[in-house]
This record gives C-alpha cells, sequence and structure tokens, in this order.
C-alpha cells in the first residue's frame, strides 16, 4: 500500500512506505546507505535482495536492521516501491520472476540505462506506475546526480516519491523520458569520463617530477574544487576558464594545447556514443 500524507493527502510520504530494492549492486547499495542515513526510511522497512548470500550477509552487516535474501518475489509482495537495479541483461528474467505480485498501487523505479517505462509496464502485465531512473556512482558518497521521468501510469504523486529517494544520495532533475538516453550518455556514463581526466592530470603531474600520491589527491581535489566552483556560483564554465586564465600565462597555454588535440570534440562524441550504446539496450529479452 502506497501510504500518503495525513496533512497533504495527494502525497505520499517516504517514511511509511515499504521499499524493495532488487539486485543490490553498487546503485543500489548507494540508494540504501542514502536512505538509511538521512533516517528517510526505517531499516524494517527496507527489504534488499542479490543473488548470492555472502553478498547478502554483508550488507546485512553494514547496514543492520534491513531485511535480506535470495527471493525476488517475497522482496516485491507487499511492497509499496520496488526499486530495479539489475544490470540490464537481466531485467527480462526479473520482470517474469515479479510478474503478478506487484501490489495495483505500487510505485515501480527502475535505475536500468536504456530500459523505457513502456517495456517494464508491459512486462510486469498491468497498469502498473513506472518511474524511470538514471542515476550514477557518486551516489555513493551522496554527491549523485539523477533523472528521472514519469512512466504512463504514474501520478505527480509517484514523480515526487522518487525525487524523494533519489534526492537522499544526490541531486535531482525531472525530465521527458525522451531525454533519458542523453541523460544516460552525460551525467550516468559521466563519472567515468572524469576518472579518466583524473587519472590523466595524475599522470602529468608524476610526469613533472610529482610524488604519485601527491599528484592524485592535487589531481582529484582539483576537479571536485572545480566542480563546486560552478554549481556553486552558477557561473558558465567558459566563465569560470577565463578567470583562471591571464594573458600569457600558463593556463591559456595549456587551454590552447588542449584545444588543438580536440579535448572538446572527444568528450562530445563520448556523450554521443553513450546515449546511442543507451538506446541499444532498449529492448527487455
Amino acid at each position: 500500500m502506497l501510504y500518503l500524507s495525513a496533512t497533504n493527502p495527494c502525497y505520499p510520504v517516504l517514511k511509511n512506505q515499504t521499499v524493495a530494492i532488487l539486485g543490490t549492486g553498487n546503485i543500489g547499495r548507494a540508494l540504501l546507505g542514502g536512505l538509511l542515513r538521512g533516517d528517510d526510511l526505517p531499516a524494517e522497512r527496507i527489504r534488499v535482495t542479490r543473488r548470492t548470500p555472502p553478498a547478502l550477509d554483508a550488507l546485512a552487516e553494514q547496514f543492520p536492521g534491513i531485511q535480506t535474501g535470495t527471493d525476488n518475489v517475497a522482496a516485491a509482495q507487499g511492497a509499496s516501491v520496488i526499486v530495479l537495479a539489475v544490470k540490464p541483461q537481466h531485467i527480462g528474467g526479473l520482470l517474469g520472476q515479479i510478474r503478478g505480485h506487484v501490489a495495483p498501487d505500487a510505485v515501480v523505479l527502475s535505475v536500468l540505462a536504456g530500459i523505457t517505462t513502456d517495456a517494464i509496464r508491459e512486462a510486469l502485465g498491468d497498469e502498473i506506475a513506472v518511474v524511470r531512473a538514471m542515476p550514477n556512482t557518486p551516489a555513493l558518497v551522496d554527491e549523485g546526480a539523477t533523472a528521472i521521468a514519469a512512466g504512463q501510469h504514474a501520478s505527480e504523486a509517484h514523480l515526487v516519491l522518487a525525487q524523494e529517494v533519489f534526492e537522499s544520495v544526490g541531486k535531482v532533475e525531472v525530465i521527458p523520458e525522451s531525454l533519458m538516453d542523453a541523460v544516460t550518455g552525460l551525467s550516468g556514463s559521466g563519472p567515468a569520463y572524469v576518472y579518466m581526466v583524473i587519472e590523466a592530470l595524475t599522470d602529468g603531474g608524476v610526469k613533472q617530477g610529482l610524488p604519485r600520491p601527491t599528484s592524485l589527491r592535487l589531481a582529484a581535489q582539483t576537479v571536485l574544487g572545480a566542480a563546486k566552483l560552478a554549481v556553486e556560483t552558477g557561473k558558465h564554465p567558459a566563465i569560470l576558464r577565463d578567470e583562471v586564465t591571464t594573458p600569457g600565462g600558463t593556463a591559456i597555454a595549456a587551454v590552447a594545447d588542449l584545444e588543438s588535440h580536440g579535448l572538446r570534440t572527444m568528450l562530445i562524441n563520448a556523450v554521443a556514443t553513450a546515449t546511442q550504446r543507451s538506446q541499444e539496450l532498449s529492448k527487455i529479452e
């Protein structure tokens, strides 16, 4: 049952829900941790599944009080919020298992790249409310960037509930589902691009004589600080870049070198490539 607020009966209250996270890998674990750290939900109201008992034992030890198991059907039955967090290639089997066991008023939250809300709803065989989400791995440290989109039968209340779930691990943007593949290419896959930048900056520092641990700390903190400055000031990145560069200085010399080697084009193309791959994953097998 989807429990609603007493003061505003149009909207559900997260702390009163029963949440089932099916496939508690990195993203599922991030959501679990965020919900518990923020006191958004009592531990006993959270059910998690994984295929291997040792992995479940580790989760139970890390998050005392949660319900763990390998049975997806048992976890889904009676849950008001069901999070689909398995790998896209495994979603067909999972949906086949829980088909007919999802409560009519439950909301299904999917974090699977490429899989549409219509595909999930059709596989479940009912008019189930589905909200599609694309979080990223910085959710593990409560700095995730998540976009969410409502499916055909998802109401504003369902969307508000989904937003509350993902705000437990970072920032949330509400978008049309037609843009979800682009989000997958940008922020969903984006941490991989940033890690490559950090690695390259670290190697650059080492090449110039810095000890690797020092170079890594400086590189990572530089990326973190630059991102925080962009977020908190709201300034266009080009303006922030100009504030670093001085005429005839070191930064402008380096920027010119990056431009000559096509850094901007490479990143734009990377987002396009990942977006295309997300579109290719849309079929449930």
